[in-house]
């Protein structure tokens, strides 16, 4: 039966043989922000799915595929092994996060449990960061657990700005960061600005570039630059809808005088 929790290993941490690897968080959220980053990564890097976590914190329902069948909602983290030049990854993707307060906490237990099994050594959580406007040039907003982590992090060019953000990191990204600082594990979030609006690729390549610096790792942006640019492409759109609107708005406003 399925578990409050559920974790299922598909190969044991033997089997897998990473060497205190680097967890990295990209569920859903903000502008996708996080989930774009990692999924990309687990794309490039051809990573190998470990471990799937379900949990009665999902929502009640099942995930229609594209030949009829269906599966239940789940996160993965999968696992990617380096040839030494940058450090091993665990990667945790997946559906949804918890559609409970008290199932946020009981499922990032779970992500730290099994980052602790395989002994891994920082946790980073991805996300977006929402200004309620569009972001022409996006950067890096971040958080961390422990002052040397902070100054580590400004030099990769990620900004720490008095009282940001102003309602603290909800979800997976920012409980993370707080029961890491309580099980003695490095963690920091990463935060690209982002309207909030829309799914945003151009915010999430530049978490990804910040990233890639941090762990001295090296993936192809391009698919991200794509759908970057067919972002633009609506977004040019939506500004003349609301610039034809506004014109039209202040026609039938002239037009008032006359009646």
């Amino acid at each position: 039966m399925l578990q409050r929790v559920d974790i299922r290993y598909l190969k044991s941490v033997e089997e897998v043989g990473l060497e205190s690897p680097v967890f990295i968080e990209g569920l859903p959220g903000i502008g996708h922000v996080g989930k774009l980053v990692a999924d990309h990564l687990v794309k490039e890097l051809n990573a190998e799915l470990v471990v799937e976590i379900y949990s009665h914190h999902f929502p009640p329902q099942v995930m229609v595929l594209q030949n009829g069948t269906i599966r239940m909602p789940k996160n993965e983290i999968y696992a990617y092994k380096s040839d030494g030049s940058s450090p091993d990854l665990l990667i945790l993707i997946g559906d949804f996060q918890s559609i409970s307060n008290e199932g946020h906490f009981e499922l990032v237990n779970a992500y730290i449990e099994v980052a602790k099994r395989f002994n891994a050594r920082r946790i980073y959580t991805l996300g977006g960061y929402g200004i309620g406007k569009l972001v022409e040039e996006p950067y890096v907003l971040g958080a961390a657990n422990s002052p040397e982590l902070v100054e580590e992090l400004k030099r990769y060019g990620v900004r720490f700005e008095n009282g940001e953000p102003g309602g603290g990191i909800i979800g997976a990204s920012g409980l993370l960061l707080g029961i890491s600082m309580l099980e003695g594990i490095e963690a920091a979030c990463l935060m690209g600005v982002t309207s909030g609006y829309m799914v945003d690729p151009k915010s999430a390549k530049a978490v990804l570039e910040v990233l890639m610096k941090m762990l001295n790792l090296e993936v192809s942006v391009e698919a991200l630059n794509e759908r970057a640019k067919e972002m633009e492409k609506l977004i040019a759109q939506i500004k003349e809808m609301q610039e034809a609107a506004m014109q039209q708005w202040k026609s039938d406003e002239d037009l008032r005088y006359f009646r």
